[in-house]
């Protein structure tokens, strides 16, 4: 019996551990189908797209920039296609060694190798870090052909920005660089979708246009999905995104007009902006020197860098929009318009001139001491009358002074579309204690309101701050918002279509028509009568204007100037501000010439070739433009030349007489 016993406990434990085993395995079973739907049902989406991801490649295709180019549709800047030579450190394992065997397949410059590690040093590892951007078809062949032997390295098609008249222009279209970790750091505040256009993107705009026009001159990203080899390798091309090209930007700039002035300067420093009255279209808008924005795209070189920065003449200085000068006597009509406005003179009101002025034991002295006798408002702008002025200032006062030019734009931002432009100063008493620390140093003294009716102390304004004022008066007293861009264009089959038109508003500052014809009429007796009267003789227009003389160091009052004893830095700066026609004004401009002396022996010259361009459609004769560069013209000298039998573009040497038709 106890055998049977055994046999059936035995049958008995062996079932319960079938049953065990059976449900263990039924319920590893069912986990693994489980699992098996979670992975192919649930998570289907995600798990085929890393499979995808493990077959295809995404690679962003970079768009085409959008060329910049004139009011008549001259090319200021545009794209070069070239095949750059790239490395990609990440996949070179011996950088050292590949750089000495490139070397004896192409030729590479110490600047090449400089630049290399330099953007080399910028760069993330995986990126492409390009070491030669011009290949030539030889080049190309000896390379590709030893390509398997270099891993990590790549021959690129890319295009290159040009900017084909060099120096011209150069402050006013700016330039694009390689992106920099700084760039970067700006870039992580951007929009996620604004960020991912610049997937693949290696340049960026830097300055001028090119900065402020970035996001129409970029264009849109495009993309191509490759499907890749175990290895990496493009096997072919599944489908893409083609990019979209950047837009045309067309400026208001008159390249021919911008190219002649910066002509007539020569070797000479200044600024000159000229306006549309009406617009605010600028016309030309010149800082001399220039320098050539093409170093600047492919990354520029330690030795040139220096030799631009740490030139003495600045080129790299934007003195139109940034430089900032006491404007001299071609402040005087403003406040002209001002005496009138506030009541304070009518035209005819006479003040006794005897060449100096005193504030108590104090002489504020005229030009060259010359009592100019009884002066109104309209002589005390022809002969530019220092004590006219002088005593306007004390009846105005610093504060009253400011309040009246704070609306014409003085030591305002005039709202240009072009990064950098500076504020400038226009003083008063709040902005002295504000910007001195002692005590003595923030009191304003009755002294200083002197000077600044005749455009001297603390007065600092910018060319484009002056040409706005003067383009305002010309107006009647309608303030215009001066920019540098007209439209942009939409690419591609309808590459004529506006994408946008800019087109600011006016801005009416009240002035009764009246006293603005007055101060006018009295600028246009300049021209004719007055101090630039042998600069605009023989015009066969007439026009208003204003010379300045301005102080670039301080000459004691009891100390006569002698620019012979001063170094070329120290000298006085020339200055006009002049508006044409006269009868229904259509152009303003504000010029200087740094350290030149007169206004009307260098700086109107310059004015009166403008107007001759802009109105009568000439072009100088090559010894007036020598001439003019030397500060030793006043009337255009020769036959002058209509400007559309001037050759362009201009030859290398800046002149128009050597380029073919």
């Amino acid at each position: 019996m106890s055998e049977v016993h055994d046999s059936d406990h035995r049958i008995a434990r062996f079932r319960w551990r079938a049953w065990l085993a059976l449900a263990a395995v039924t319920g590893a079973f069912v986990v693994l189908a489980l699992r098996a739907w979670y992975l192919q049902v649930r998570e289907h989406e995600r798990y085929t797209q890393q499979a995808e991801g493990n077959r295809t490649a995404v690679v962003p295709i970079v768009p085409p920039r959008g060329r910049i180019v004139d009011r008549h549709g001259v090319v200021l800047a545009e794209n070069l296609p070239v095949f750059a030579l790239e490395i990609v450190p990440a996949r070179t394992p011996d950088l050292e060694g590949t750089l000495r065997r490139l070397g004896e397949l192409v030729t590479l410059t110490p600047r090449d190798l400089q630049r290399f590690r330099r953007l080399l040093a910028d760069s993330k590892r995986h990126e492409p870090v390009p070491l030669k951007t011009r290949l030539s078809e030889e080049e190309m062949a000896r390379v590709a052909a030893h390509l398997w032997t270099l891993p990590g390295v790549d021959i690129q098609a890319r295009q290159l920005r040009r900017y084909p008249l060099g120096p011209t222009a150069a402050h006013v279209i700016g330039y694009i660089g390689r992106i920099s970790p700084r760039d970067r750091e700006l870039m992580a505040d951007w929009p996620q979708e604004r960020a991912a256009n610049y997937r693949g993107s290696t340049h960026i705009g830097k300055l001028g246009v090119e900065a402020a026009q970035e996001e129409a001159l970029h264009g849109r990203t495009g993309f191509e999905r490759l499907e890749t080899s175990a290895s990496g390798r493009a096997v072919r091309r599944l489908d893409v995104t083609p990019p979209q090209p950047g837009q045309t930007v067309r400026l208001s700039i008159d390249v021919r007009l911008q190219h002649l002035v910066e002509r007539l300067y020569g070797e000479r420093r200044g600024a000159l902006v000229a306006l549309d009255v009406h617009s605010g279209e600028v016309l030309a808008l010149v800082s001399m020197p220039s320098f050539d924005p093409n170093l600047f795209v492919d990354g520029i070189d330690a030795e040139t860098w220096r030799s631009l920065n740490d030139a003495p003449d600045r080129p790299l200085f934007n003195r139109a929009l940034r430089g900032t000068y006491p404007p001299g006597s071609t402040y005087k009509p403003f406040m002209a318009l001002a005496a009138l406005e506030l009541g304070l003179r009518t035209p005819q009101t006479t003040i006794h001139d005897p060449g100096y002025w005193m504030l108590g034991n104090h002489r504020f002295r005229s030009h060259g001491e010359t009592a100019l006798g009884a002066v109104d408002l309209r002589r005390s702008i022809v002969l530019s009358s220092n004590v006219y002025y002088y005593t306007l200032a004390h009846e105005m006062g610093v504060q009253a002074i400011h309040d009246f030019m704070v609306p014409l734009g003085f030591g305002q931002l005039t709202g240009i579309d072009l990064p950098g432009e500076a504020r400038g100063v226009l003083p008063s008493p709040a902005w002295k204690r504000a910007t001195y620390r002692r005590a003595e140093q923030q009191r304003w003294h009755a002294g200083e309101t002197i000077s600044l009716g005749i455009g001297q102390g603390y007065n600092n304004f910018t060319m484009l701050q002056l040409a706005t004022a003067m383009a305002t008066l010309a107006a009647g007293g309608q303030r215009p918002t001066p920019h540098v861009v007209l439209e942009t264009l939409a690419p591609g089959p309808g590459s004529g279509t506006v994408a946008a038109r800019v087109q600011p508003p006016r801005k009416p500052l009240g002035y009764r028509p009246e006293h603005v014809q007055t101060v006018l009429e009295a600028m246009a007796a300049v021209p004719v009568e007055g101090t630039s009267a042998r600069a605009f003789a023989g015009a066969p227009y007439r026009s208003g204007g204003k010379t300045g003389t301005a102080q670039a160091v301080t000459i004691g009052q009891r100390d006569k100037y002698d620019a012979r004893r001063l170094a070329e830095f120290q000298r006085d700066h020339s200055l006009y501000v002049a508006f044409a026609p006269a009868e229904a004004p259509r152009y303003a401009l504000a010029v200087i010439v740094e350290n030149a002396g007169f206004g009307a022996a260098h700086a109107a010259p310059i004015a009166r070739r403008v107007f001759d361009y802009l109105l009568l459609g000439q072009y100088p004769s090559e010894a007036d433009i020598a001439a003019t560069q030397m500060g030793q013209s006043a009337a255009p000298i020769g036959p002058a030349r209509r400007i559309e039998d001037i050759p362009w573009p201009p030859a290398a040497d800046g002149s128009a007489d050597s380029v073919p038709r």
